[in-house]
């Protein structure tokens, strides 16, 4: 299905939806710089990842979510990018107004009976701080509102709402099953991660990165293709760039040095793979988001 973002007041599709003020459907093919700052919120945002793997800070809090992940935001929440950063990837999102001030969650376009419509209010403030769910249902539900709000077929403003309450519901199942439960997501993969960020410098291979955890090569390239959506030498370059992006905005060191502190051949190499990654040279980036730069004027 077709990439899009509609935006109420902008786009014809949300017209007969003023409850919905943002429905999107994004693929990003390159590393989008500065383009995902941390604000807090005034309505509930959801977030479903369909490939790749992005690091927010969701409340204060840093989530790491992967393909099947699913992200709630409440009113009064923050959320943004690691570093501002929106990482390559495919995502669903949806930003839906409250009523009263945000103290009634589900407003008169629901289809839930008033207590349903509080338990789930309910369920949702109870849990506010649990940010992140493994919902993959929610794929068909997102890619069967997405065909509502384009196709306009008889019936859609009705059924688009049904899918709507069908989300919340689904929600707040997950949320009462999963509740205050660690998150269905290897420690030994956390771990892996951690060991790889202490030694970028070293040259990695995908024997060596199995072998930490105690995998096969085959298994564990499946398993990483399927947390994260990259094979494991891809993830690897994500996990590099990341980490270069946080040594170029400290604007501590040289392009160089942090070149191979973060495993990369030569400065070169580097530099090619950080344009095809973000749009951008490691100078032209240092020289746009160090804090010297930021507060000049």
């Amino acid at each position: 299905m077709n990439q899009l973002i509609l935006q109420q007041g902008a786009s014809k599709e949300l017209a007969h939806f003023p409850h919905i003020l943002e429905f999107a459907h994004k693929k990003n093919s390159i590393i989008q710089l500065n383009s995902f700052s941390s604000n807090v919120t005034s309505c509930i945002c959801l977030y479903f990842v369909l490939e790749g793997k992005f690091t927010w800070i969701i409340d204060l809090q840093e989530h790491t979510l992967y393909p099947g992940d699913f992200a709630i935001v409440l009113p009064g929440q923050s959320i943004g990018g690691q570093s501002s950063i929106l990482n390559i990837g495919a995502l669903f999102w949806i930003k839906i107004s409250t009523e009263d001030n945000g103290k009634l969650l589900l407003g008169k376009w629901s289809g839930l009976t008033k207590k349903e419509k509080l338990s789930i209010n309910q369920i949702l403030m109870v849990n506010k701080e649990q940010h992140v769910l493994k919902l993959k249902e929610a794929h068909t539900l997102m890619h069967n509102l997405q065909a509502e709000l384009q196709n306009e077929e008889v019936g859609f403003y009705t059924r688009a709402n049904q899918l709507l309450d069908e989300l919340f519901i689904l929600i707040s199942r997950q949320l009462i099953r999963q509740n205050n439960s660690r998150r269905d997501f290897p420690q030994t993969f956390l771990k892996l991660e951690q060991t790889l960020r202490q030694n970028l410098a070293h040259q990695w291979t995908v024997e060596e990165m199995a072998a930490l955890i105690g995998m096969g090569t085959t298994a564990f390239t499946e398993k990483v293709k399927n947390y994260s959506g990259f094979s494991p030498l891809n993830y690897l370059i994500n996990i590099r760039i990341a980490e270069a992006t946080k040594l170029l905005k400290r604007n501590e060191r040289n392009v160089t040095d942090i070149a191979l502190n973060t495993g990369f051949y030569s400065s070169q190499h580097f530099s090619t793979t950080f344009k095809k990654l973000t749009g951008y040279t490691p100078t032209e980036f240092k020289k746009n988001n160090t804090p010297d730069h930021q507060y000049t004027s």
